[in-house]
């Protein structure tokens, strides 16, 4: 197996950083993959080496497990699956990368969704000798639902087919005939034969794959897209916290500018209350600036002397303010380890601002297997997606979900217990 070479300059290419996650059912080859993308790219310490190796010694196994380089909670160990998400880091010598490794079992499968939620681009494994199940479907249809439109098919296991190209080719046209029965699922899809097992084309490239033409599993994530600020969106700053010295007559508001620009001048609408203002000052520690961008936080100082908290909301005053609102429907994945009881009260956690609400109405259930929406009687039962009408007790300023993040998305909490429940997107 070779790995080629990068050609020329472009090993200085430097194309910044590519959250992905890997999901698909459960023992598809998730953590060996991850331990396998480790292992082939050198991102292991000698001393993480020497304990798989006295752990393979110690089970009489022939190689490596590399599952356990994720797979760190002692259950998890005990029982040869995933259960919570886990977190990994590696580069080459274009990108760096955070791996989320979700559990497979479909019981964990809200944890999937933790995962998801901050991904530019997601790896679906499908065990090449059972091809495309339940889980894998329903895996899909979450990293859609929640933004993740750049989908790679690795088909797993192909060691354990012969490397079959008649075996991948039948998953490949199964998959994509379901998609085409889903137009509301927008993902960009490729497909890629591997066996993470081997290091068979995730790495290195591998002869019994050489009926493949395409780039290996690495090259694939070297080249996705990263979901990137549009410096021409619209301006969402949840402020975080007022800082007002003791003695002083300061008045600045920390945040983090979640989309669009912030400059010097600018007029501002504060949501819900409607007032207006325009800035004097933006600052990071003690470097004054004359503009922001998204993903930077800041502190940012007003001509006037208005009433704001954490939780409120700073956009530039006219048409792309968002319009505060007390109920709407939301499409919410169910993350309770108990079902959704629509006569109590949750709290909701929406950027900065935290406030009671009701739910008004359980308006549909999805359907995993057809992705059709039903009609909302019945439970809502852990792992559930449903739309859920729901009435706040104040106003929040949020965006649709497809427009941006940050804004259109929240999550329920229980208050007894202070869990997370709910994890929600705004239409």
């Amino acid at each position: 197996m070779v790995r080629e070479e990068i050609p020329g300059d472009a090993a200085v290419d430097d194309r910044g950083v590519l959250r992905f996650l890997t999901c698909g059912s459960v023992d598809d080859g998730k953590s060996t993959l991850i331990g396998r993308l480790l292992f082939d790219t050198k991102a292991l310490l000698s001393d993480t080496l020497a304990t798989l190796e006295k752990h393979a010694q110690r089970r009489g196994l022939s190689a490596l497990d590399l599952s356990l380089l994720t797979d760190g909670l002692v259950a998890e160990r005990e029982q040869g699956i995933t259960i919570d998400v886990a977190y990994r880091y590696f580069a080459t010598a274009r990108r760096k990368f955070i791996i989320g490794d979700s559990p497979g079992h479909v019981q964990y499968t809200r944890n999937m969704v933790t995962a998801a939620s901050t991904a530019d681009a997601a790896v679906l494994l499908v065990d090449a000798r059972k091809g495309i199940i339940a889980q894998t479907r329903r895996h899909a249809t979450i990293a859609g639902l929640l933004g993740v439109n750049h989908l790679i098919v690795a088909v797993n296991k192909m060691d354990l087919v012969g490397y079959d190209r008649a075996v991948f080719e039948s998953i490949c046209a199964d998959f994509r005939a379901w998609l085409e029965q889903q137009p509301s699922l927008h993902v960009r899809t490729e497909y890629i034969p591997i066996s993470a097992l081997e290091g068979a084309n995730v790495v290195d490239r591998d002869e019994r794959l050489a009926w493949h033409q395409g780039p290996t599993l690495i090259e694939l994530l070297e080249q996705a897209p990263v979901l990137t600020a549009d410096p021409k969106a619209p301006l969402r700053f949840p402020v975080q916290w007022v800082c007002r010295p003791s003695q002083s007559d300061f008045r600045g508001y920390a945040g983090r500018i979640e989309s669009g620009t912030l400059a010097l001048g600018d007029t501002l609408v504060v949501l819900p209350s409607g007032r207006c203002s325009r800035v004097v000052s933006i600052r990071i520690g003690e470097v004054e600036l004359q503009q922001a961008v998204a993903g930077e936080s800041v502190l940012v100082q007003l001509a006037d002397d208005i009433d704001i908290s954490r939780g409120d909301l700073l956009a530039h005053a006219g048409s792309q303010a968002p319009v505060p609102r007390s109920n709407f429907t939301a499409t919410v994945c169910w993350l309770g380890q108990q079902a959704l009881d629509p006569r109590r009260e949750y709290l909701l956690r929406h950027g900065t601002r935290e406030t009671r609400v009701r739910i008004r109405k359980i308006a549909a259930h999805l359907d995993i297997e057809t992705l059709a929406w039903n009609a909302g009687d019945g439970a809502v039962e852990p792992n559930a997606i449903v739309r859920l009408d729901i009435g706040t007790q104040h106003p929040i300023a949020a965006d649709p979900y497809t427009s941006i993040r940050a804004t259109g998305s929240f999550i329920l909490i229980d208050p007894a217990h202070f869990d997370t429940v709910g994890a929600g997107m705004l239409e």
